[in-house]
């Protein structure tokens, strides 16, 4: 069964910077494209970035030039850099992740992990 496993979230004060990690695990044939959403309290979901296994990437206006989202292929892991962030960052960060398993091509999600910014 195919699992993601998020990691990193905490709480940081604004300015500051913290590092998510999501490794997907289980019997896994290949990896279309991974990446982050998060969910503020009382707002939609909503895309962070996204990486493909060709490598392009897709940043949310909000978090350009603050964010960089990267990729270990070797460890079907993903990564969330953050930096300069802002209390308006603060919310729980899903990753996401389209795969080929056992089960066919199918969307996954992480169980999520909070970020918190304080002004």
């Amino acid at each position: 069964q195919v699992q993601l496993v998020e990691s990193g979230g905490g709480l940081v004060q604004a300015g500051g910077s913290l590092r998510l990690s999501c490794a997907a695990s289980g019997r896994i044939f290949s990896i279309n494209l991974m990446g982050w959403y998060r969910q503020a309290p009382g707002k939609q979901r909503e895309l962070v970035a996204t990486t493909t296994s060709g490598g392009s990437l897709n940043y949310a206006d909000s978090v350009k030039g603050r964010f960089t989202i990267s990729r270990d292929n070797s460890k079907n892991t993903v990564y969330l850099q953050m930096n300069s962030l802002k209390p308006e960052d603060t919310a729980v960060y899903y990753c996401y992740a389209v795969l080929s398993g056992t089960l066919g091509l199918r969307a996954y999600w992480g169980q999520g992990t909070q970020v918190t910014v304080s002004s």
